[in-house]
């Protein structure tokens, strides 16, 4: 009994409705991608714009005091020496020259504790270093080198990172998703060529006429278990009926959704992540005079947002004249924010891959079974 079936060949739309339908997708695209990039950068603008209006004055109030408690330190040795020199107690000298020593080191220690740069520029809380600081608040880096220390800070400290953590992981998620898309489409048209129409189309052509030869050849349903055989009856009697022309059409659609196939292999994930890691501590070790491998070490705790604050920028990248501003801290935080999106796009391609493996392993597993039986 013949069937007959209805193939309908694809229409192209018309120019109006293209260009109406790219213009959708551009909009829904800045909406969905670009327009969280930029809610992200303006919102860290604004986060070091408060908090640089909160903390700034505060905090150089403080280390102003540094500068005369040194004065007073030294006109106490003074005091101590002139004494000591017109024949007095040594151990009355020593006594008051140590307790004097150890006032003044406890002074130094807590300024320290409190953001003391130990110089007298006023530059700790400048719109570059503020800028850098909320970027390591929302996304919970925390080096804690520099910190709120006013209780308005603080509160505003927790607020801030209410808001913006959320906001930072809708931001890894959305960007991190649209990389891997588009890593996946640079690899199969560049490593595979799965998506260049003249090889994809000439290999699923050849896939498909050799099926249609099985079927003219009258396959034995023998050679087959029942769920293959099956299967491959119901695929065989509607491709036997097909012209090439019609087969053309389906390839090309197959060829438009065969990014969505693609497994990106765990070691170029990994490639990809050693790479902008070494890339990061050239720069570093530039900046700050470190070794390279104390840049792989900066770079990976950043990226990993494990910061423990043992080793921070901001000792030679921080400018001695405080009028200029300081454009390294700008890099490093672009650095922090492409970089932590870029292990979302490896995470998540490495995801892919390894539930690509776990599904072949289970077909495996499957295929021993109906053998044994």
């Amino acid at each position: 009994m013949e069937r007959k079936r209805s193939v309908r060949r694809r229409q192209k739309k018309p120019f109006a409705e293209r260009a109406k339908e790219h213009c959708r997708q551009f909009t829904a695209f800045m909406f969905s991608n670009v327009g969280i990039i930029i809610l992200v950068v303006l919102y860290m603008l604004a986060g070091a714009s408060m908090f640089k209006l909160i903390e700034e004055e505060t905090a150089n109030d403080k280390w102003a005091d540094m500068s005369r408690n040194r004065n007073t330190f030294a006109y106490q040795l003074w005091n101590l020496s002139s004494v000591q020199l017109n024949g007095k107690d040594r151990s009355t000298f020593d006594y008051e020259f140590n307790k004097t020593l150890v006032n003044y080191q406890k002074q130094i220690v807590d300024a320290v504790r409190g953001g003391w740069p130990g110089n007298d520029e006023r530059v700790q809380w400048g719109l570059e270093r503020a800028f850098l600081y909320s970027l390591t608040v929302i996304t919970t880096i925390g080096y804690g080198n520099i910190c709120t220390r006013t209780e308005i800070g603080k509160v505003a400290t927790i607020v801030y990172a209410m808001i913006g953590m959320p906001l930072f992981l809708l931001y890894l998620s959305n960007i991190g998703d649209i990389l891997a898309k588009s890593f996946k489409w640079i690899y199969a048209k560049v490593f595979l060529c799965r998506i260049c129409p003249g090889v994809a189309k000439r290999r699923a052509l050849r896939e498909r006429r050799k099926i249609r030869a099985l079927a003219q050849n009258n396959i034995n349903e023998r050679d087959y278990h029942i769920e293959e055989a099956l299967e491959n009856i119901s695929t065989i009697s509607s491709i036997s009926q097909r012209s090439d022309e019609d087969l053309e059409d389906d390839i090309v659609e197959d060829i438009e959704g065969a990014t969505n196939t693609v497994t990106v292999p765990i070691t170029i994930c990994l490639m990809i992540m050693t790479g902008y890691i070494l890339m990061g501590s050239l720069i570093f070790c530039m900046w700050e005079g470190w070794d390279f491998f104390d840049g792989c070490y900066f770079c990976f705790i950043s990226l990993s947002s494990i910061g423990f604050g043992d080793i921070v920028p901001g000792k030679k990248v921080l400018s001695q004249n405080s009028d200029k501003f300081e454009w390294r801290f700008i890099v490093c935080a672009i650095y922090l924010l492409l970089g932590m999106a870029l292990i979302a796009m490896c995470f998540n391609l490495m995801q892919e891959q390894v539930i690509y493996k776990i599904r072949a392993v289970k077909r495996s597993i499957r295929r021993c079974f109906r053998c044994d039986r």
